[in-house]
């Protein structure tokens, strides 16, 4: 059984900067697809950030390329996106989300992808 845990979030003004963490607890394979994504209500799950952990190759959503970075530490079995100059429209809960045991490949903005979620953590963004 693997538990995800979100932290991180929190009220900003625009422009502002967070960093959220994934934790991983339980049978974790250094390989994994793990994403970012980020819901409001009534609006489809987007993914935001992906990243392949066994390489670090990591991908990105359009419209947040260039503001967010996902990067790992495989020692404490824990994902971060770092989100820069947001903006309100990035407001929204974030889950992070692992495929264990397979690299990401070009489905990973897919959520039927993952078999493991977080709780989310909100991120509000001000004007």
């Amino acid at each position: 059984q693997v538990q995800l845990q979100e932290s991180g979030g929190g009220s900003v003004q625009a422009g502002g900067s967070l960093r959220l963490s994934c934790a991983a607890s339980g049978s974790i394979y250094r390989s994994n697809c793990v994403g970012w994504f980020r819901h409001v209500p009534r609006d489809a799950r987007e993914g935001v950030a992906a990243v392949y952990t066994d390489t670090g190759i990591s991908y990105y959503a359009d419209s947040v390329k260039g503001r967010f970075t996902i990067s790992q530490d495989n020692a404490k079995n824990t994902v971060y996106l770092q989100m820069n100059s947001l903006k309100p429209e990035d407001t929204a809960m974030y889950y992070c989300a692992a495929a264990l045991g397979v690299p990401c490949y070009n489905n990973y903005f897919s959520p039927p992808k993952y078999g493991y979620w977080g709780q989310g953590t909100q991120v509000t963004v001000s004007s």
